[in-house]
Order: C-alpha cells, then structure tokens, then sequence
C-alpha cells in the first residue's frame, strides 16, 4: 500500500459584502471572506492538502483567480472536481484533519454540518474528518478579526502498490 500525505494552508480577509462560506455552509455572520470564488478558506486547504498528497501542484494550477470561469464558483464544485482528479490517480483519501482560526464567529455548533457536507462530496466517512476551530488570542491578522487561516492534513492512499 502507498500511503502520501499533504498540507494545505489558506488565508481570506474579511468583506462585508459577502456570505461566510465554510466547510461548504453558509456560516451566519455579518460578513464573509474576500476571494475570487465564494472564499471557502476551510475548502482551499483541503483542496491543497488533497493536491498535494497526490503531488498534483496546487488549487491555484487548476483553478486559477485569474480565469473568470471560477468567479464566485462554490468551492464545493472545486472539492468535487479534486476528488475526481485523485481519483483519477487511482489514490483514495484515508483522513484529513483541520483547524480553522478565527476569533469570531464560533464555529463548534456547525463543525457536524461542515462534516457531512465535506464527507458526502470526497465520498469518505464522516468519521474521517476532523474539524477543529482555534483563536488567535486576540493576536494578529486573525486575532484583530481581519480575517481567516485553515489548515489542513490529508492522508491518501493507493491499494496494492
């Protein structure tokens, strides 16, 4: 068995013409996150954890800010177009694990949500998603409510290699 394992980081500031969008849900909030898709920073990192498990580059290869096919696309669609790419590579996600930081809004109540939604796009076991949340302590880009981090873990492997 071949087993890989990626990393994946996102960042998005705070905009208050938007929807907060994370894990796939619309979180309630007073503003989202600013991006050139709905800014799913939780998403972009799973996305780049998967990609770079798979040695596949990076989110921004295959689907570029620059490219005007992506404005304001779901991250959901992206997450569903990376699981097709890996498994294209013959590989099968084994878990991720992540942490979202960020000071305000509180995220645990919507953690089991963000779960579901995530496990029935990659088609894995909810029990194989980890979501965390932590604070910044005030501290910070994050911790003065400027904006977002994600980051994220990914296990993948390859039968009978």
């Amino acid at each position: 068995m071949k087993i890989r394992t990626g990393l994946g980081i996102d960042v998005h500031s705070f905009d208050d013409s938007r929807k907060f969008y994370l894990g796939g849900i619309i979180i309630p909030y007073h503003k989202g996150l600013t991006g050139h898709s709905d800014a799913d920073v939780l998403l972009h990192a799973i996305i780049d954890a998967i990609l770079g498990a798979a040695n596949l580059k990076d989110i921004g290869f295959f689907f570029p800010d620059n490219d005007n096919k992506y404005k304001n696309i779901r991250s959901t669609v992206l997450l569903e177009k990376t699981a097709i790419l890996i498994k294209e590579k013959k590989f099968k996600i084994g878990n991720i694990d992540c942490t979202v930081c960020l000071e305000k809004p509180k995220i645990a109540k919507y953690i089991p949500e963000m779960q579901k939604r995530i496990a029935n796009i990659l088609k894995i076991d909810i029990e194989d998603i980890s979501i965390k949340a932590t604070t910044f302590e005030k501290m910070g880009f994050v911790g003065e409510e400027k904006g977002v981090l994600a980051l994220a873990n990914c296990i993948i492997y390859k039968d009978g290699v």
